[in-house]
């Protein structure tokens, strides 16, 4: 439960990052603020977290996938309809 908190919350941090590097560059036209660099790097620092996260968690078991080509749910809904 807790770590799909986490991701969400990484995933709004890393929106929110990105939002305000936009907001820097429009900001910032013709000044020499590395603002828009530096929230730029935060954001790839927290995608690098969110992705590591994801991957723990399917490394784990605690997230898993539904879709209907993973292997053994389409085994399984094949074998219940024969």
């Amino acid at each position: 439960m807790w770590l799909k908190v986490i991701i969400v919350v990484l995933f709004l941090a890393v929106l929110a990052s990105l939002s305000s590097a936009l907001v820097f560059l429009l900001k910032d036209t013709g000044n020499q603020s590395k603002r828009t660099l530096y929230a730029l790097g935060i954001r790839i620092t927290l995608a690098s977290l969110l992705l590591i996260s994801i991957f723990y968690g399917l490394y784990t078991g605690q997230l898993g996938s539904r879709a209907p080509w993973d292997g053994p749910r389409a085994e399984q809904k094949s074998q219940v309809e024969q």
